[in-house]
């Protein structure tokens, strides 16, 4: 097996994802924050990226679904922030 350049992409979006979850885990992170959503749809971006040379289409589908369950969250965040101010 041969390790390219969007391998590497592709490590560090699972990185991002779970240093995220172990935050998450620790009371570091709530799943309420910004950030967490933020972080998640950058992962999952990430690995999407990596998928696109070596190609799987239920890994592709997963990370597509977890990038746009991360899009709900950075909406409800500026959604909620708008009503209250």
């Amino acid at each position: 097996m041969k390790y390219g350049p969007l391998d590497l992409v592709g490590n560090v979006g699972v990185v991002i994802l779970m240093v995220t979850y172990l935050l998450l885990q620790l009371d570091k992170l709530r799943s309420t924050d910004l950030s967490y959503s933020l972080l998640n749809a950058a992962g999952a971006s990430l690995i999407v990226v990596s998928l696109l040379v070596d190609f799987n289409l239920s890994a592709l589908v997963m990370e597509v679904f977890w990038v746009l369950i991360s899009f709900v969250g950075i909406y409800r965040h500026f959604r909620l922030k708008a009503i209250r101010s």
